[in-house]
């Protein structure tokens, strides 16, 4: 293996340093952008509606069924 120089090394030291403050920064934008949640809603409103139609209507159902399996026992 071939020796490097302190200058060398340093240099490789500063390069991987600056490589790794935008790949940082990078990863804070994506986390940023996929944890608004807000943004997601607005991107997705179709399927959010869809569920939470289909989501109201199993649990009004339930709700009724166990309403109806409570009469049922008087």
């Amino acid at each position: 293996m071939p020796q490097r120089s302190a200058a060398e090394i340093r240099s490789s030291i500063e390069a991987n340093r600056a490589e790794l403050g935008v790949s940082l920064e990078r990863l804070r934008s994506e986390v940023s952008e996929l944890t608004d949640w807000r943004a997601q809603i607005n991107r997705h409103q179709r399927q959010v509606l869809v569920g939470a139609a289909v989501a109201g209507f199993v649990i009004g159902g339930g709700i009724a069924a166990f309403g109806g399996l409570l009469r049922r026992r008087r």
